[in-house]
């Protein structure tokens, strides 16, 4: 019953119809048109197989994009002289800082939009604070006047909170400041500096691990440097060989090779100036700072398109089992139709040889059944070559094996 069931369930998958009713004059026509139609499924499907591979590929790389980043610089002053005159000494509070000449500097940053962004491929900004894997602000004061708090450092780490917009410095004072930020990137994926020796070769100053390993193998291909005996092998050239340090590699060095050469990043600098005796300006100044990121508009549009791709995979499977369906019943329709026609044709001879092939098919079947072979025709008994056929060795055995079974259990 299981192999029963298993039938039932098998997919009826071919979709080709008959050659000889393909070949009749009233259904050639229809019958090229649907050739060409096959045809042009099977190359569909290899087009939509490989680009759900491609696809596929994009999305374990984590698609990346280059977005503008940027920063506002803005200050606040309180208790000044120009804003309350000479202070006093009695208005001042030194529990709560009230008439305490200070100033404050507050550092904040945002992602800049696309131009020309879909209302619906916009994805929530990401703060500030997550560009930004450490900033140290440097404050040039007169130590002497300001011993503590001239260097603040920021780092971001796995127990730091919540991300921010912005940071805010606060600091007693009314001398004019210099400012320096130095400030690390955050960047997907993380990019290197590459030394001069080798950076000057491949002619890059700043990339990614991979990118930086796919400009060696480029200028490798481009200069003919592989091998030709053993592919493995790569040859130095005159620039190379120093890099090297002999005169070749093996294919698989190459990624350490590449690691000796790569230093962080150099950081980004800003300066700023803030000088409590003037008036702050109406607005902050900016910088804008590129930063390499994962693309996550392309990312959620690919995602799309796979969903989409599945439910139309799910619709073309329920359109090609219909297709399948009424090819395996245009089968049928064209057995009944030779079996009608030849009968037709010729109905004595038709069912003479139907009923002899329908008495060699009983014959079959009865003679492995119960009947042990007792129906086999009389003409076949009586040729010797009948006993030479290549099963009867095998059915004699497996006929004594269960005659001696048998004595044995009696």
């Amino acid at each position: 019953m299981d192999g029963v069931k298993a039938a039932k369930r098998r997919k009826i998958t071919d979709k080709s119809i008959p050659n000889a009713l393909a070949q009749l004059p009233e259904f050639a026509e229809d019958s090229k048109m649907y050739q060409g139609l096959l045809e042009m499924e099977k190359k569909l499907d290899w087009t939509m197989n490989r680009k759900k591979v491609e696809v596929q590929d994009a999305l374990a790389r984590n698609p990346t994009t280059t977005r503008t980043l940027r920063l506002f610089l803005s200050h606040t002053v309180s208790g000044q002289t120009w804003q309350g005159g000479e202070a006093d000494s009695e208005g001042v509070n030194f529990e709560t800082g009230q008439g305490i000449p200070a100033w404050s500097l507050k550092v904040e940053g945002r992602l800049l939009e696309l131009p020309n962004q879909r209302a619906r491929d916009r994805v929530p900004p990401r703060k500030f604070s997550t560009f930004i894997k450490k900033m140290i602000v440097e404050l040039d004061r007169d130590p002497t006047l300001y011993p503590d708090g001239n260097i603040v450092e920021w780092p971001r780490g796995p127990t730091t909170s919540q991300p921010l917009d912005g940071f805010t410095i606060r600091r007693t004072g009314d001398q004019p400041t210099k400012v320096r930020f130095i400030i690390y990137l955050e960047q997907t994926p993380e990019r290197y500096k590459v030394a001069p020796d080798l950076g000057n070769i491949l002619g890059i100053k700043e990339e990614s691990r991979v990118g930086i390993i796919q400009a060696m193998w480029n200028y490798i291909k481009i200069h003919g440097l592989q091998d030709k005996t053993d592919r493995r092998r790569i040859r130095a050239d005159d620039y190379l060989r120093p890099i090297f340090g002999g005169d070749g590699i093996m294919f698989h060095q190459l990624p350490e090779l590449v690691n000796r050469y790569l230093m962080p990043p150099d950081p980004v600098v800003i300066h700023y100036s803030i000088n409590p005796a003037q008036v702050p300006p109406e607005r902050p100044s900016a910088w804008d700072i590129e930063v390499k990121m994962e693309d996550t508009s392309l990312k959620n549009r690919i995602m799309v398109t796979v969903q989409s791709t599945k439910d139309s995979v799910s619709d073309l499977s329920k359109l090609d089992d219909e297709i399948a369906l009424l090819a395996q019943s245009l089968h049928n329709s064209h057995t009944k139709r030779q079996f009608l026609q030849s009968f037709a044709e010729d109905p004595a001879n038709f069912i003479q040889t139907w009923l002899a092939s329908q008495s060699r098919d009983l014959e079959s079947v009865l003679g492995s059944g119960p009947s042990e072979g007792a129906t086999i025709r009389a003409e076949e008994l009586r040729r010797s070559d009948f006993f030479r056929l290549p099963w009867v060795e095998e059915a004699i055995a497996v006929h004594e094996g269960m005659r001696l079974a048998s004595r044995g259990m009696q």
